[in-house]
């Protein structure tokens, strides 16, 4: 291949494989396939247009029943029999299903292979009717023998019992153990057997997925405004599946234990079957061709995966760091400036993606992995020099909920103020009892009411504001006027959103839960910090910083919680100092959602309540 063939192949646009085919292999796709294809088409065609496919209910409806039932015995086979078969029958049966029949055979599977609640009701019944032969008992252990205290009157008066005595609580011992395999749902039976299957993890993995997509399924009438239906997302409540799915999440976080997991450096040299699934994975900022690929995983930049035996050359998680001299407030910055800095000038370790490949729960694998000591390539730079002693770790991350969540709160405000004044108008006396929240202070509503209408009109503030976000075109983004215009209100509503807005006492947007379970301070954000049309429908281009830590030590994100038995002397001393730093901004997190953040962002919060 020539140089300049060659230019041209590096710079292509990628599109990489669909990422069902990828997390599937090597399961066959093809009934599931052409299946999607049909339906598509019956749901796109219309009588009388000829483009009609025949009606294959029959067969759809025939195929849920025989995988329902490869379900059924792969859970109710003995261990002596042959379930290889069997699980691999239900695995292709599974993914040959249409959404619909995967959804029914899912809630199959909550609803009728749930517990025997009749068994737990009437064990409990038997065990609250036993009467112990001398009131209440206490276990304790002393001296490598088990003593029975029994409770004769008042509590310094006690007396241990013959050792014999404890054949009396069989009973107890004999219900308690009858109530523990009560209470472990029939599904269980499934989980586990697919675990030990070749290629169960995975199939796992993708079950879980379509849970959460069942329960994370949107609603919409609430909100109609400006002839735009904004959707307010809201879980579906389906108390069987939600049980089935948090399940299922305490199942991966004990199969995936850090012991079972090897973390592992992603280069340009790893597998090209490898460095695809990084392509198709990569969730947060896509990869364009392969001279970005080989950008992130060259000089000054690290890509580490998790790798589990149970699928092999397929990262479960993989994390993107940036050696950089400051932390970066753009990702233009990260991903496209060049030259990178040589890595013996890096002062910061910046977390810039955190993506999965097998849709499960990255912040219960996350805060579930330890290790004993930083990856040796983020402790030493290509020269074999030191320089971790003098990093500070934070992230670049994006602010997924920030603009749906703005959206929302316009459109409410607005609807509300509507109804509010034709209720005044209706009413005699004039007065209303209907309250709007008016977003804006009164400059910034100034500010965008003195634009010119060419550029943007509105009834008001929050209308014009409204009319620019959800623009098709974002003009707003190449006019500096109206930039000039929305950055203050942007900017303040969005620190807000993310020191403020919480749900059941935790940080709305999912990515701050995510770091500040972790114990990250939320430090800056930044505008105008991501560009991409992902970026801008997100949160109208602003990215935040979370630090970790602003002194030498280890990658927090992979040493949380870490064994620490193979350091020695004072590099021990400072990641135990670290980690108890860490942990303490964690536990105000946990016990009252209380957010460690700088004093800059609380300035943004502060002035709009003093005001």
């Amino acid at each position: 291949m020539s140089k300049k063939a060659l230019y041209i192949l590096m710079r292509a646009r990628m599109k990489p494989n669909d990422r069902t085919n990828l997390s599937l292999s090597p399961i066959p796709l093809a009934n599931a396939t052409s299946q999607t294809q049909q339906q598509n088409s019956r749901q796109n065609g219309s009588p009388g247009e000829g483009n009609a496919v025949p009606d294959d209910s029959g067969n759809s409806e025939r195929e849920f029943k025989r995988v329902r039932s490869s379900m059924h015995s792969a859970i109710s086979m003995n261990k002596t029999e042959v379930l290889d078969d069997v699980l691999n029958n239900f695995s292709e049966g599974y993914f040959s299903l249409s959404h619909e029949n995967r959804r029914k055979l899912l809630l199959v599977l909550a609803r009728e292979y749930d517990l025997n609640r009749s068994q737990v009701r009437d064990l409990i019944k038997q065990y609250l009717g036993l009467e112990p032969p001398a009131g209440e008992l206490l276990y304790g252990v002393g001296l490598g023998m088990r003593a029975c205290v029994k409770i004769v009157g008042l509590a310094d008066k006690t007396q241990v019992c013959d050792y014999e005595d404890e054949s009396l609580f069989s009973p107890f011992y004999r219900i308690e153990r009858n109530l523990r395999h009560a209470l472990q749902p029939v599904y269980e039976v499934l989980f586990e057997r697919l675990n030990t299957h070749p290629g169960g993890l995975r199939i796992l993995s993708i079950l879980r997925e379509d849970i959460l997509t069942i329960l994370a399924s949107t609603c919409f009438p609430e909100i109609e405004y400006n002839d735009s239906i904004l959707p307010l997302h809201r879980e579906e409540n389906i108390a069987s599946l939600r049980a089935l799915d948090s399940y299922l999440k305490e199942k991966f976080v004990t199969w995936l234990s850090p012991a079972a997991l090897e973390l592992h450096q992603i280069t340009w040299g790893d597998p090209a079957s490898l460095l695809e699934k990084i392509v198709a994975y990569e969730a947060v900022h896509p990869i364009s061709n392969l001279l970005d690929l080989k950008r992130r995983l060259g000089v000054g930049r690290r890509c580490f995966g998790y790798l589990h035996p149970a699928i092999p050359g397929e990262p479960l998680i993989f994390i993107e760091v940036a050696l950089l001299k400051d932390v970066a407030q753009t990702i233009q910055e990260v991903l496209w400036d060049s030259p990178p800095i040589p890595e013996s000038e890096a002062t910061c370790a910046l977390f810039y993606s955190i993506s999965s490949t097998q849709h499960l729960d990255l912040l219960a694998l996350c805060i579930s992995l330890s290790i004993s000591s930083p990856p040796d390539s983020l402790k030493k730079n290509n020269d074999g020099d030191s320089f971790i002693s003098d990093m500070t770790f934070a992230t670049l991350s994006p602010i997924p909920g920030f603009m749906s969540w703005l959206l929302s709160k316009l459109a409410v405000s607005q609807t509300l103020l509507v109804e509010g004044s034709n209720l005044s108008q209706s009413q005699a006396d004039g007065s209303s009892s209907t309250f709007y929240e008016n977003i804006l202070k009164p400059e910034e509503e100034e500010a965008l009411m003195s634009l010119s209408k060419d550029i943007a009109s509105g009834k008001n503030g929050m209308d014009l504001m409204f009319n620019l976000l959800t623009s098709t075109s974002s003009k707003w983004i190449h006019s500096p006027e109206l930039r000039s215009a929305l950055k203050a209100p942007l900017m303040r509503l969005c620190a807000r959103y993310l020191l403020k807005e919480k749900k059941r006492g935790k940080a709305l947007d999912s990515v701050a839960n995510f770091h500040l379970q972790n114990g990250a301070m939320v430090e800056r954000i930044n505008w105008m910090a991501d560009r991409s049309q992902k970026g801008l429908s997100q949160s109208g281009g602003i990215m935040v910083n979370y630090v970790y830590s602003s002194s030498h030590s280890v990658l927090v994100l992979l040493v949380k919680l870490g064994n620490l038995t193979n350091m020695k002397g004072a590099m021990a001393v400072l990641v135990i100092s670290l980690l108890d730093h860490i942990e303490e901004y964690a536990h105000s997190y946990f016990s009252n959602g209380e957010i460690q953040a700088s004093s800059d962002l609380h300035h943004y919060v502060d002035e709009a309540d003093t005001a």
